[in-house]
């Protein structure tokens, strides 16, 4: 949310969202030093769930050096090893949103450093996966990066952005997955839809993007109803957008609401 205005809390806190959860992200442009990581940290832990607050919806979030900035190892490394200051603070899950961008040797690097921090510090894991024609082979990676730490447990990991040809393989490994609804990208609400009447509900829910680019932060309310036009009962609607979300993050004992 740190890329949206108030207004899009005010709307969100219309719609009825009790809740909500920021993983650490891309800046827009790539940061230079530890140093800046921390200070967006601070404002991941101190400024945003007082912003939120002033809505009636409580902030959470998750810590990493994303995707988009682990190429440069000696910079992650830094960031890294300042993550566990933040740990303790009420409003963090957990490790996120890590995995693959382009799929490189040095992201796979970065990406091993994160699973190593959050089976450390027994954290929750947020993943990112990359976009388009490399997402089915750096799925593929990241599900066996996380298989290799046995001290993973699939169940406390969530695999966002799947598609329809990366939904299966996240599903069989054991893990939660996550539809990321853009106007634009990624996946659609009716795409979304079908994927739910395919696959099923369990360890499956939506979420919507605030990004800096095209994106909608009501996209969750939205595709409820694009469900209910379908004939879709209640209580399924009910599961994605709410239970299976609270189910998953409930595993970290400051998730509460």
């Amino acid at each position: 949310m740190v890329s949206r205005t108030t207004d899009d809390y005010a709307d969100m806190a219309t719609a009825g969202c009790v809740a909500l959860c920021e993983p650490a992200f891309w800046a827009g442009f790539d940061r230079s030093s530890a140093d800046g990581f921390r200070d967006y940290f601070r404002q991941l832990t101190e400024y945003e769930p007082k912003r939120a607050a002033n809505y009636g919806i409580k902030h959470f979030t998750w810590l990493c050096i994303n995707p988009k900035e682990s190429e440069d190892v000696a910079l992650a490394t830094d960031v890294l090893e300042v993550i566990p200051e933040f740990m303790d603070c009420p409003n963090v899950l957990g490790i996120g949103e890590i995995g693959l961008n382009k799929n490189s040797r040095n992201e796979v690097k970065v990406l091993e450093m994160h699973v190593n921090l959050a089976a450390s510090h027994d954290q929750l894991i947020l993943v990112h996966t990359p976009h388009l024609e490399d997402k089915h082979k750096g799925t593929r990676l990241i599900l066996d990066v996380i298989k290799n730490d046995s001290r993973i447990k699939p169940e406390r990991v969530m695999i966002d952005h799947v598609e329809e040809h990366t939904i299966g393989m996240v599903l069989d490994a054991g893990h939660w997955g996550g539809m990321t609804l853009y106007p634009e990208s990624k996946c659609s609400p009716a795409r979304a839809i079908d994927m739910i009447e395919r696959f099923g509900s369990d360890r499956l829910w939506w979420d919507a993007a605030c990004d800096w680019g095209p994106s909608v932060p009501l996209a969750v309310p939205r595709t409820a109803v694009e469900m209910r036009r379908r004939g879709h009962e209640e209580a399924l609607i009910e599961k994605v957008i709410f239970e299976n979300p609270k189910a998953f993050l409930s595993q970290s004992e400051r998730f509460l609401l």
